[in-house]
C-alpha cells in the first residue's frame, strides 16, 4: 500500500488486528526486513511496516534526510490510518528515529521495542566514516556499499551459514536509490545524544541485541538497558545485528511476551 505523506508517496503494509505494533527498519534496507515479524505475529497483533523515505518503494527525493524527517512521516502515516497509539519496534536506525518520536509525541507509546541500537551520538571518527561511506554510495554505487554493510548486519554464524540470508540483505541494499543511503548517513550522523532521555522513557521497553552484533555491542545495549526504568534486556543468541533475521523465531517470542504482558 501507499500514501501521501509529507509531500511524497510512502509504501508500507498493514497486516493482521489488535493492538498495533509499528515498525522501523534499519540502514539500509526496507520494510521486506520484517517479514518474519508479519508472518510470526500477525494473529496475535497489528503489524505496521514502513519504508522510510529513501527506502523500498517509497520516493526518495534528492534532498536533505533528518530524523525529525523521518519521525513526522511515520507520525503523519500513523495519523492517516487512525491510529493514535501503538508499540513501537525500532532496530538500529529504526531505533534512533523512535528516540526522536519520541521527544515529539510520547503519547503516541504504549510500549517501545529497542532492538541491536544504541542511545549515543555519533562519536567523531564514526562522522568522518559515514561521510565516507557517502562519497562511496555515490561514486560506486549500493553494491559496494552492500560489500561494506553485510559483514557489519550479520553475525560470523549467519554469514558462514546463512547465505540466502546474505543475499536477501544484498538485494534488499541494491534497490535502495543513492539519495536514499547518502540521506540516511546525513541524517544518523546528524542525530543528538539521546542518552539522558533513556531515564524519561515512561513506558514498557524492551531492548534485545544479537549476541554477535558488532555494530551494536552487548555491552553498550546492555548499559542503555540500564538506563531505562523498568526495561527488560534480552540476547538473542547466534545472531548479529538484524536479530529479527537472524532468529525470527526468537525475535518474535521475545515481542510477544512482552507485548502480552
Amino acid at each position: 500500500m501507499k500514501a501521501q505523506i509529507n509531500g511524497i508517496e510512502l509504501a508500507f503494509s498493514d497486516e493482521g488486528r489488535g493492538q498495533p505494533i509499528v515498525f522501523l527498519h534499519a540502514f539500509p534496507l526496507n520494510r521486506s526486513m520484517w517479514n518474519p515479524q508479519i508472518q510470526g505475529l500477525k494473529n496475535h497483533f497489528r503489524i505496521i511496516t514502513i519504508d522510510l523515505r529513501g527506502h523500498g518503494k517509497s520516493e526518495a527525493p534528492m534532498w536533505r534526510y533528518s530524523l525529525d524527517q523521518f519521525a513526522e512521516d511515520t507520525k503523519n502515516l500513523l495519523d492517516h490510518l487512525g491510529i493514535a497509539k501503538a508499540a513501537f519496534v525500532g532496530l538500529s536506525m529504526g531505533g534512533y528515529i523512535l528516540f526522536t518520536l519520541y521527544r515529539k509525541y510520547p503519547s503516541l507509546f504504549k510500549a517501545l521495542v529497542l532492538a541491536d541500537t544504541r542511545a549515543t551520538a555519533d562519536t567523531p571518527e564514526a562522522k568522518v566514516t559515514r561521510f565516507s561511506m557517502a562519497q562511496i554510495a555515490y561514486k560506486r554505487g549500493s553494491g559496494t556499499i552492500a560489500d561494506l554493510m553485510l559483514p557489519k548486519l550479520l553475525g560470523p554464524t549467519s554469514l558462514e551459514h546463512r547465505r540466502n540470508l546474505v543475499e536477501q540483505l544484498r538485494h534488499m541494499i541494491t534497490t535502495n536509490e543513492i539519495s536514499g543511503i547518502v540521506g540516511d548517513l546525513m541524517a544518523m550522523e546528524e542525530r543528538p545524544d539521546s542518552t539522558p532521555l533513556l531515564r524519561n522513557l515512561k513506558i514498557p521497553t524492551l531492548v534485545i541485541v544479537g549476541e554477535e552484533d558488532l555494530a551494536s555491542p552487548l555491552e553498550e545495549v546492555q548499559d542503555m538497558a540500564k538506563h531505562i526504568p523498568g526495561a527488560k534486556f534480552t540476547i538473542i543468541p547466534k545472531a548479529g545485528h538484524v536479530s529479527n533475521l537472524e532468529q525470527p523465531e526468537l525475535f518474535n517470542q521475545s515481542i510477544q511476551e512482552f507485548l502480552g504482558k
